[in-house]
């Protein structure tokens, strides 16, 4: 277990109930702490035996993702893939699945459609996007 008390970011690694290795995230992801995410998936995904069946992000106490904690979601998806594992991010929160919908990043990182959204034409009329 590894834990970084002094950031905002605090990262606890554990096993999922899959085997793979689970990262819990607690705080914000941010420009401060997204390094931290990556270096500490990193360091899992090079630990042996390999590949691992799948990298879990338990994101259910995450408090804040902004566009750098965004960016090391997708570094750490890379890195997850070209090591031949997947990338769960289990419990998102609804602000995360709404920034991931937003970014069109949704699909990409979990492999679940975007929800289809509606919005407003001019004419003040639903439209499908």
């Amino acid at each position: 277990m590894t834990t970084h008390p002094d950031d905002i970011l605090h990262l606890t690694v554990c096993t999922a109930d899959d085997g793979g290795v689970c990262l819990r995230l607690v705080g914000e992801l941010d420009w401060e702490s997204a390094g931290d995410l990556v270096e500490t998936a990193r360091e899992q995904l090079g630990r042996q035996p390999r590949p691992r069946p799948a990298v879990h992000l338990d994101c259910a106490q995450l408090s804040v993702c902004d566009s750098t904690g965004l960016s090391a979601l997708l570094m750490v998806h890379r890195d997850v893939t070209a090591a031949g594992a997947s990338l769960r991010l289990d419990n998102r929160p609804a602000f995360l699945d709404r920034m991931l919908a937003l970014t069109g990043t949704l699909d990409h990182l979990t492999g679940t459609p975007p929800a289809r959204t509606a919005r407003l034409d001019g004419d003040g009329t639903d439209a499908p996007r």
